[in-house]
C-alpha cells in the first residue's frame, strides 16, 4: 500500500484470500482520481463494485461491460468525470476486452487516473496458464496512462512475473511473492482405473465431504451429469459452465455466496477470484491442465483458514484430453493474411483497423498479433502495429516456430500435473517447488504423509536435506539442447527446471552433475523484496 501511494509500480503475488483487493482499495480512497481496475470477470466486478460501495459510499465504484445498457454507460463516465472529488467515483472496473475499443481508451486517457490495476496479472504472460490475447493491449494502455501500475494475481512462477513486468511495461517495481502454502487444505488423490469407476467414487465421496464445496470437471456435458447425480443423493446442486445463459450463471453464482447451494458442478469457467470464505472442499473429478490451475482453483478452499479438502480424482488416460487441449495448431492462413495486411499500410495500423481490414475477432486478432510479435515478425509502439523487416515466409515460420515452443510449454505443464498425481512424496512439497519454494519437511497434512506415518506408526519428523543441489533454487541455468532455464525444485535425487523453449522437465542430480547438463547462466532481471 505505502509503494502504490507513494506512485511506485508494484507486482503482488499472494494466494486467494491475502488481501490482494486491499493493497490498492485503501491507497485509491486517499488519492486524488479514479482507480482504473482491468478485471477479466464480470460477476468478480460487481461483487467488488458492490463492496466498495456499501463501505464507501453509494457511487464509488462503477463497472463497464459489455453486458450493461448504454444509459448505465454513460452514467459511469459521468460519475468517473466529476469534476467535484467529495462524489466522483474512485473505481473504474472494465473488462480487458473493453480496453480494444478506441472509444475506451480515448476516454481513459481524459480522465484524472490514479491507479491503474491490473487483476488476474498472469493472463498477459504467455507462460501463463490462462494467457488471454485481451491482455495483450494493457502495456499500451500502462504507457499511454503514464500512471501507478498494481499487477495482481494467486499464482506466478517466477518466469511469469518476470514476463508480467515485461508485457506491461513497469518501471522498477516492487514485487512481493507472499508465500504460497496453504496448510489448513488437506491434499489427497484418489487412483482410478475405469472412467465409470471414478465417475460413481466421485457421486459417492463427495456427499461425505462437509459443505459448501466445488465440483470441477472437464466438460459441459460432465457439470449436468454430476449435478444431476448429487442432487439425487440429496445434495443441492447445480452446474455451471460458460454455454449457460448470463441469467443462469447469475442464478447460481447468488446461490453459491448464500449458501443456498451445497456444490457447485463445474468447469474452470466458475471460481475466478469468488469471495467467499467458507468453501470446505475443492473437488476435481479431472486432472487439470497445469499445476497453475489446480493450485489456483484449490486456493477457493478454506479461505476463513479452517480445514478444508483438496482431492483430486485421476485416472491416467484422462491425460489425453489435457493433451489435446495443449495441442495448438497456429493458423499460418491468418498470420500472413495479417503480414500482408500490416505490409499494404506503411504506416502502421491500430487493432481496430486490423480488425476491421481482417473481420475477425479481437480475441482471434490478439492471438494472431502475439505469435507475430513474440516471434519478432511486428513490432508494436503506442498502439500501432507494424510489420517487421522480415520476408513473409520467415515472419510465418518464425511465428509457427513460437507456437510450437508455446505448445512444448503446455504440454510439460500436463506432465507436471501427471507427476503431482502419482508422486508418492509429499504432495505439498511438490507444490511449493513447482512454484520455486522449499517447504523442508513433509506437512503431514496430505495423504502421502499419512500413509507414511501410518506405516511408520508416528508423525512424519522433519528431515534434513539429502542429496546435492548443484544450484540454489530460482537460479539461472542453461542446458546445451534446451537453451536458458530456471531451478524451480529438488525433490529424491531428481531437479525440475523450467526452460524458456521446451518447458518443465525433470533431470536427475547424479546424471547433471556426471554429464554436465546445466551450467550457471547470468542473473535474473527481475527486482524482487519479501
Amino acid at each position: 500500500m505505502e509503494a502504490v501511494a507513494g506512485g511506485r509500480d508494484a507486482l503482488c503475488v499472494m494466494p486467494t484470500g491475502y488481501g490482494k483487493s486491499g493493497i490498492y482499495q485503501v491507497p485509491a480512497l486517499t488519492l486524488p482520481g479514479v482507480a482504473v481496475v482491468v478485471s477479466p470477470l464480470i460477476a468478480l466486478q460487481r461483487d467488488q463494485a458492490d463492496a466498495i460501495n456499501e463501505a464507501a459510499g453509494r457511487g464509488r465504484a462503477w463497472v463497464l461491460n459489455s453486458t450493461q445498457a448504454q444509459g448505465a454507460i454513460d452514467e459511469a463516465w459521468a460519475a468517473a468525470q466529476n469534476p467535484d472529488e467529495a462524489v466522483r467515483a474512485k473505481f473504474l472496473f472494465l473488462a480487458p476486452e473493453q480496453l480494444a475499443r478506441e472509444d475506451v481508451s480515448e476516454r481513459l486517457a481524459a480522465l484524472d487516473v490514479s491507479l491503474l490495476v491490473i487483476d488476474e496479472a498472469h493472463c498477459v504472460s504467455s507462460w501463463g496458464h490462462d494467457f488471454r490475447p485481451d491482455y495483450l493491449q494493457l502495456g499500451t494502455l500502462v504507457q499511454a496512462l503514464g500512471r501507478p501500475v498494481l499487477a495482481l494475481t494467486a499464482t506466478a512462477a517466477p518466469p511469469v512475473r518476470s514476463e508480467i513486468i515485461t508485457s506491461l511495461n513497469l518501471r522498477d517495481p516492487l514485487v512481493l511473492a507472499h508465500g504460497f502454502d496453504r496448510p489448513n487444505l488437506h491434499l489427497a488423490v484418489q487412483m482410478h482405473v475405469s472412467a465409470d469407476d471414478k465417475h460413481r467414487a466421485v457421486l459417492e465421496s463427495v456427499p461425505e465431504l462437509p459443505g459448501p464445496g466445488l465440483l470441477y470437471v472437464a466438460t459441459r456435458r460432465e457439470t449436468e451429469e454430476y449435478a444431476a447425480g448429487l442432487e439425487e443423493r440429496g445434495l443441492r446442486a447445480e452446474s455451471y459452465h460458460s454455454s449457460r445463459r448470463a441469467r443462469d450463471r447469475g442464478e447460481v453464482h447468488r446461490k453459491f455466496l448464500d449458501d443456498d447451494v451445497d456444490v457447485v458442478a463445474a468447469t474452470s469457467a466458475f471460481g475466478m477470484g469468488i469471495d467467499k470464505p467458507n468453501v470446505r472442499f475443492v473437488v476435481h473429478a479431472a486432472i487439470p491442465d497445469s499445476i497453475d490451475s489446480y493450485y489456483q482453483e484449490i486456493g477457493r478452499g478454506g479461505r476463513d483458514g479452517k480445514p478444508a479438502h483438496a482431492v483430486l480424482h485421476y485416472r491416467p488416460e484422462d491425460l489425453g484430453l489435457r493433451r489435446f487441449f495443449a495441442s495448438k495448431t497456429p493458423d499460418a492462413d491468418g498470420l500472413a493474411q495479417l503480414l500482408a495486411v500490416l505490409r499494404a499500410r506503411d504506416g502502421g495500423a491500430t487493432a481496430a483497423e486490423l480488425r476491421a481490414d481482417l473481420g475477425v475477432s479481437s480475441r482471434k486478432l490478439g492471438g494472431l498479433l502475439n505469435l507475430l510479435r513474440e516471434s519478432g515478425a511486428v513490432t508494436e509502439d503506442s498502439g500501432v502495429y507494424r510489420a517487421g523487416t522480415m520476408g513473409p515466409e520467415d515472419a510465418v515460420d518464425a511465428a509457427v516456430a513460437f507456437a510450437q515452443r508455446r505448445e512444448h510449454i503446455d504440454q510439460s505443464r500436463v506432465d507436471m500435473a501427471r507427476q503431482y498425481a502419482e508422486t508418492t512424496g509429499c504432495r505439498r512439497e511438490f507444490l511449493l517447488g513447482y512454484f520455486g519454494e522449499q517447504l523442508g519437511a513433509p506437512c503431514g497434512n496430505c495423504d502421502n504423509c499419512e500413509k507414511a506415518a501410518a506405516q511408520a506408526d508416528t508423525a512424519p519428523e522433519p528431515v534434513e536435506e539429502q542429496g546435492p543441489r548443484p544450484f540454489p533454487l530460482q537460479s539461472p541455468v542453461a542446458h546445451r539442447e534446451w537453451g536458458p532455464g530456471m531451478v524451480m525444485s529438488y525433490d529424491d535425487g531428481t531437479v525440475t527446471v523450467l526452460f524458456e523453449s521446451e518447458g518443465y522437465k525433470t533431470l536427475s542430480v547424479d546424471l547433471v552433475l556426471e554429464k554436465d547438463l546445466l551450467k550457471p547462466a547470468g542473473a535474473g532481471t527481475e527486482n524482487s523484496a519479501e
